[in-house]
């Protein structure tokens, strides 16, 4: 089987890959979008799970990992639920890690452990323990393929970079020991510019915290008048989308607030929103002649970016909703 990526081309997939392509568990994330309600609120925002999920398993064949790690870096978003992070909100999980609380048993309710018993691997052995997948996953601020996904394919489909700057930073990626790293300071001032942007811009951009709040408010109403259950959330967003449309008119009204005809602006004296993300930091490690280093001590640029980052993510922002369209 053949996989094409607008990120990283075309490449020939083991068949164990492409059964788990096309399992139903995987299918499924090509209805839940990564960006949880950006979608409704700006219908340019519509990267799903299952771009991210096929890029990540690509970007760690093209680093070199095996078999074994591409199917971890496949399936490690396969749990997340309708509108992604969003359940998070309604569950008022501060974590942000509802998806991971229920993996196991998600797997366990699919195909998933036959698929791979199929080739002779066993999912216990594969999926429940990131730590030993170093491409995969790292602790933050380090590198790792799915931080580096994430980046890039948000970035380039939003019109933050260019495919050249995509391919011109891939092109400065290396492995060391296992893990994620670059060869140029410059490649790293450049991803941790291009990463805080995703984090600061993007994720905490005041029409994708206004929708993603909004739409926590709809569906927690909707799950405590019983209109929707936890179940719902693990099928698609249109599907959940679908049961909202016959709930009561409080609902209804909720969710025809949900468009991008929304006029805010930041107000710290007077706010309607007070939203403080999950922190997030990047500290790329870069090659040198005597091996690695982080980017921090060797860039002030690199340093500055963090801290401003830190602060905003922990301050939060603080928004004043004027009016819906």
């Amino acid at each position: 089987m053949w996989i094409k990526d607008v990120l990283y081309g075309e490449y020939k997939v083991d068949r164990v890959l492409e059964e788990l392509i096309l399992s139903d568990p995987v299918q499924r994330l090509k209805g839940i979008h990564q960006g949880g309600a950006s979608f409704l609120v700006n219908e340019e925002w519509d990267v799903t799970r299952y771009e991210h999920s096929v890029g990540v398993m690509l970007l760690i064949k093209i680093l070199g990992g095996q078999v074994e790690e591409q199917i971890a870096g496949l399936l490690h978003d396969v749990s997340h639920t309708a509108f992604s992070h969003v359940i998070d909100g309604v569950l008022d999980n501060l974590s942000e890690d509802y998806h991971e609380e229920i993996f196991e048993q998600v797997i366990l309710q699919s195909e998933i452990p036959q698929i791979l018993e199929k080739y002779d691997y066993d999912y216990r052995d594969i999926l429940l323990d990131d730590s030993k997948w170093s491409l995969l996953e790292q602790p933050a601020p380090e590198l790792c393929a799915d931080r580096v996904d994430y980046t890039l394919r948000d970035m380039y489909r939003y019109g933050f970079i260019s495919f050249e700057e995509v391919h011109d930073f891939l092109e400065q990626v290396a492995v060391v020991e296992g893990k994620i790293c670059v060869k140029t300071i410059d490649a790293a001032e450049w991803f941790v510019k291009t990463y805080y942007t995703e984090v600061i811009d993007f994720f905490m951009n005041p029409l994708n915290i206004y929708g993603n709040h909004s739409l926590s408010k709809v569906l927690k109403s909707a799950l405590e008048k019983g209109w929707i259950s936890l179940d719902d959330f693990l099928g698609e967003d249109e599907e959940v989308l679908q049961k909202l449309q016959h709930t009561d008119d409080h609902i209804q009204m909720l969710l025809s607030e949900l468009n991008q005809d929304v006029y805010i602006e930041e107000n710290k004296a007077d706010y309607d929103i007070h939203h403080k993300g999950k922190v997030r930091l990047i500290d790329p490690s870069v090659m040198n002649g005597y091996g690695l280093q982080k980017s921090s001590d060797m860039s002030e640029e690199v340093r500055q970016r963090g801290e401003a980052a830190f602060e905003v993510s922990k301050t939060g922002r603080y928004l004043k909703v004027n009016g819906v369209g």
